[in-house]
């Protein structure tokens, strides 16, 4: 294969791949299974989108990755993946092993090239989350990393000599919303069967995955165990402090609302749901932090 025959062929691929992941992944079902992105063809073969054993994948005929993987691990056995977040706000990722290993080089000339790559992110055993396109736009060889930028707007701040305070924040927030939130969604949602904690509603378009301790705080990482996964309604009014979680787990109303007299989403939405008992994930690791929910229900008496 010549190199303008590469350079065609690597162009298709990116391209076939982020299509068929846009008619594949849908607002409903976001994520994608290992075995269709190994089973992937393009052209009239079998071209995996994800490497059977390792973090990055270069197939054979490309000069750059075409992607990058995160592995699923669950909240205990893992930093917090904001730590994967640099101090201009870029996220980062890990070479694979040796820094001259030929996926490693792939993720340099990636860069070099200025091509998009697809990132897979786990959120549960053999289930991915993508992100596309990203672009590798700094290489960090003495922390054997790479800085992916997440969008375009994102990828042009990357050619500043250094970023202001305003543009660092800028760049925070792109990595929060265009990836960690999406992921926390999942993840959360998915540890509790997709339905509501509270009520059991059990459409994924009118779920959210809720913070315990928000966001904004210290404590307030975006691990499943501090996570809740509510309806809309439920997930509004948890943040408005309606109503809150006691101790035991159990769902309590503030007063004046129980005794309000109002429509029947007053009297089944809320109201009714006073002393009912939250249903918890499946896996203890994915339960709710007891001192979160401690600490989030003092901050629900005091507005009460």
């Amino acid at each position: 294969m010549s190199q303008l025959e590469a350079e065609g062929f690597d162009g298709r691929l990116r391209s076939a791949a982020m299509a068929w992941l846009d008619r594949r992944c849908t607002p409903d079902n976001p994520v994608v299974e290992r075995r269709e992105l190994l089973g992937f063809e393009f052209e009239g073969r079998r071209v995996p989108l994800v490497d059977n054993q390792l973090g990055i994948r270069k197939p054979q005929g490309l000069t750059a990755a075409l992607s990058i993987l995160t592995t699923y691990t669950s909240d205990g056995q893992r930093a917090p993946y904001e730590d994967a977040l640099g101090p201009d706000g870029f996220l980062r990722y890990k070479y694979q092993g040796n820094p001259q290993h030929y996926t490693n080089k792939g993720l340099q000339e990636a860069r070099a090239l200025e091509v998009p790559l697809i990132w897979f992110f786990g959120v549960q055993q053999g289930l991915y989350l993508p992100f596309y396109p990203v672009w590798i736009v700094a290489d960090e060889p003495a922390e054997s990393q790479v800085a992916v930028a997440l969008d375009e707007s994102q990828a042009n701040l990357a050619g500043h000599a250094s970023l202001s305070p305003l543009e660092r924040r800028y760049s925070e927030r792109i990595s929060k919303q265009r990836l960690h939130q999406p992921v926390f969604r999942q993840r959360v949602i998915r540890a509790y069967d997709t339905s509501c904690a509270m009520c059991r509603l059990r459409h994924a378009s009118l779920l959210d995955a809720a913070h315990i301790i928000p966001d904004r705080e210290e404590r307030g990482l975006p691990a499943v165990s501090n996570g809740l996964s509510l309806c809309k309604i439920h997930h509004a009014a948890y943040d408005a402090n309606i109503l809150g979680i006691r101790p035991n787990l159990t769902i309590q109303v503030r007063t004046d609302i129980l005794q309000e007299v109002d429509g029947p989403m007053l009297r089944h939405g809320l109201q009714e749901m006073d002393g009912v008992t939250l249903t918890l994930p499946r896996r203890r690791i994915d339960r709710p932090d007891l001192e979160a929910i401690e600490q989030r229900y003092e901050t629900f008496r005091k507005a009460g």
